[in-house]
């Protein structure tokens, strides 16, 4: 298992500050020790209509000089343009596709081979039903989009901020619906706090199909602050032949942190779990 760092407390969403130049944070996070780096799809750092190629090709120069390999990437959901893949608007909804697309592609020219997916949200006046199946519809089209260029797409429940997939089942669901092979499950330790779920049924129960991984515990905290079992989360990875990203994705909900000692006690705390 490698360990990645998620730069949303870097990167200015969704609080602005502290804010850093992307090429800066992948710097800051090689001299620590991580393997990987997910970065955000928002500026300042990889929105990717603000991106030149010129600009691309020095961010993948920097990563390589570095030594960080891009384990994943991820669309900012909501706010402004609102890439909202159960948007009642059609217009939303195929900008947010649009958007998925562009981040993929950028993923794959960066050397990533993971796109993570928020299923959306179900808004007031919609069905569930109808929200479900303009979500599993956006996954299948951005999936078969992403998988000549080697991306596979991770869908993430995220019930501390959503009401659509929320939970185990809801994942397990999903992907049988969709039922391609690049598209495949994630979960975040800190929304199975929101659900009182345990982190290691989401192992077991999702086996082979479990590709990649969210760490923090209580309030977006470090790994090791609070309450979430990680020796047994690890060892139950280790159990059913994990071998991918173990990502810190901590911090970002609130301005008063200080993102390197975020990342320094994550990865000295899983580092230790993993020798």
């Amino acid at each position: 298992m490698k360990l990645a760092f998620n730069t949303w407390v870097y990167s200015s969403f969704p609080v602005w500050v502290p804010a850093y130049p992307l090429e800066e944070v992948i710097k800051r996070l090689a001299r620590i020790g991580y393997d990987g780096i997910e970065i955000g799809a928002a500026s300042p750092h990889a929105y990717p209509e603000y991106l030149t190629k010129e600009r691309r090709r020095e961010i993948r120069q920097v990563l390589d000089d570095n030594g960080l390999a891009v384990s994943s990437m991820l669309p900012a959901p909501g706010g402004g343009p609102g890439f909202n893949v159960a948007s009642a608007n059609p217009l939303e909804r195929a900008g947010a596709i649009d958007q998925y697309k562009q981040v993929a592609e950028l993923c794959a020219e960066w050397g990533g081979k993971t796109l993570l997916y928020v299923a959306g949200w179900q808004v007031y006046g919609t069905s569930r039903e109808q929200a479900w199946a303009w979500s599993r519809d956006a996954l299948r089209e951005i999936a078969e989009f992403a998988r000549p260029l080697g991306i596979t797409v991770a869908v993430e429940p995220t019930a501390s901020d959503s009401n659509l997939v929320d939970d185990c089942d809801d994942l397990i669901a999903m992907l049988a619906q969709v039922d391609l092979p690049n598209v495949k499950a994630m979960f975040d330790t800190f929304h199975t706090l929101y659900r009182n779920e345990v982190p290691t049924d989401y192992v077991h129960r999702l086996g082979r199909d479990l590709t990649h991984i969210h760490l923090a515990d209580v309030n977006r905290e470090p790994p090791g602050s609070g309450v979430v079992d990680y020796r047994s989360l690890l060892d139950a990875l280790k159990a059913e032949g994990f071998d991918g990203y173990l990502t810190m994705e901590i911090g970002f909900n609130r301005r008063n942190v200080e993102p390197d000692d975020l990342a320094r006690r994550a990865h000295d705390y899983i580092r230790s779990l993993l020798v």
